[in-house]
């Protein structure tokens, strides 16, 4: 049972989400100094987590200049978003520049929220005056195996044609496998393939070897431009490593995607520093990968994440904030690869952080974890819920849920007690029908 004696500490510190305007003027005021913000979201499929995540940043990039917001996504498919709302791409709205996101789970990027906020600071970076002053829009993530390759070669068609030939020679190595990483991943586990491992990582080399020369052109777009390349050469070289990792039992693969979305994240950074003087990055990314894995069974296994690195490399100049909610609708699938659907979430099992938050019935606030009173109060170890891309409420137990230390976990926490799944930009008729509560189990 949830011990409701602890519920008074808490009194006068639940800062309450009403829809207003000031609902996050002092969680803005607490984060403003930061360098780095990470938000997270509890699922890949909930509204309310994309709109307040999205209400936050717009406060953090108009009131205390931050310039950059990083997703857990594909670089070249962001990359593409990013020229859009930079002004210096030919597509001709939001809905074009999202349309790279086409591999499952596309409703990730793909939906009303996401939309409207590219649209935003679209607009946004429109009546500012010089490109020093535009937000941009990046992607951490190592799944675009395939698409970074081509990147890579795209590239140097347009500045070094001889190199180009070269690169699609090294990268001609993945063309016995076909299709994408997971088709190079399995051929090297059950197949007896050959890796590429020295291909990519020779291609890196040399495209970071002729830098200078084609940094030679003038501006700070031939310079973005070079940087997208060498990220996307980056990523050939550690999903060819992830994809040899992916068919091992262990918490190798998750820590490599980790690492490398860590390390995206400081090379945009350092990119951002020389550019504009000072980078100042919202980073969107599920909590169990914001909220410090030393805090969580993630970490008694051997994991870490990008939230763990923040802290260890950058301490109070990056903030962590995570979601939670108690019930309502999510979009999810049943199964990889599977199409959208709009489920139930089952309310909240007892003894964990979302039915304490519950039980306070606020319904919609933030709570402050620096302040003492109410880290004691959350960082009592219980169960915290996770849902990705999957939602399988029939083994809830297992599927989504691990131990964790909320009150160590994030610096700030909002409960939304009950949410709404995300609409994709391409709704289905299974999405649209979504599933009755009583189909679901009432119990574990």
């Amino acid at each position: 049972m949830v011990d409701t004696s602890i519920f008074p500490t808490l009194e006068g510190r639940l800062h309450l989400v009403t829809g207003g305007q000031d609902d996050y003027d002092s969680l803005v005021d607490n984060v403003a100094d930061r360098r780095f913000v990470l938000i997270g979201e509890a699922s890949h499929g909930t509204h309310d987590f994309y709109a307040e995540r999205a209400r936050i940043t717009r406060h953090l990039i108009e009131e205390c200049g931050f310039n950059a917001v990083a997703v857990e996504a594909d670089w070249p498919d962001a990359y593409r978003v990013n020229r859009y709302v930079m002004g210096l791409s030919d597509d001709s709205d939001a809905d074009t520049a999202l349309s790279d996101f086409r591999r499952f789970p596309s409703w990730m990027w793909r939906n009303r929220d996401v939309l409207a906020f590219v649209e935003w600071l679209r607009s946004r970076n429109d009546a500012q005056v010089t490109p020093r002053l535009k937000a941009r829009f990046y992607g951490l993530d190592l799944y675009s195996l395939r698409a970074s390759m081509e990147a890579v070669v795209r590239y140097l068609d347009r500045v070094d044609p001889d190199e180009a030939a070269r690169a699609r020679a090294r990268y001609s190595c993945f063309d016995h496998v076909g299709g994408e990483g997971q088709a190079y991943g399995y051929a090297l586990a059950y197949s007896g393939a050959i890796p590429c491992e020295n291909e990519v990582v020779m291609q890196l080399i040399e495209l970071r070897r002729r830098a200078e020369g084609y940094l030679r052109r003038d501006g700070w777009v031939a310079d973005d431009e070079f940087f997208f390349a060498e990220q996307n050469a980056r990523v050939v070289r550690d999903a060819e490593e992830y994809y040899q990792q992916m068919y091992r039992a262990d918490a190798s693969s998750w820590n490599l995607r980790d690492r490398h979305m860590a390390s995206t994240l400081d090379s945009l950074a350092e990119h951002l520093n020389h550019q504009l003087g000072r980078a100042k990055i919202v980073v969107w990314e599920h909590n169990s990968h914001v909220g410090d894995a030393r805090s969580t069974e993630m970490g008694a296994t051997g994991e870490l994440n990008v939230g763990q690195l923040a802290r260890q490399r950058y301490a109070d100049e990056c903030a962590l904030i995570g979601f939670t909610t108690y019930g309502g609708t999510v979009t999810a699938s049943t199964e990889w690869g599977g199409p959208a659907e709009r489920k139930r979430v089952l309310p909240a099992m007892n003894e964990s952080h979302e039915s304490f938050l519950h039980d306070t019935d606020a319904g919609r606030f933030w709570l402050n974890l620096g302040d003492p009173t109410v880290h004691d109060a959350m960082v009592v170890p219980r169960l915290e819920r996770a849902i990705g891309v999957i939602y399988r409420p029939e083994t809830e137990r297992r599927s989504h849920y691990f131990h964790a230390r909320l009150g160590e976990q994030f610096d700030a926490v909002i409960h939304l007690d009950y949410t709404k799944a995300v609409e994709p930009l391409e709704r289905t008729s299974l999405w649209d029908a979504g599933e009755p509560p009583e189909t679901y189990p009432t119990g574990l």
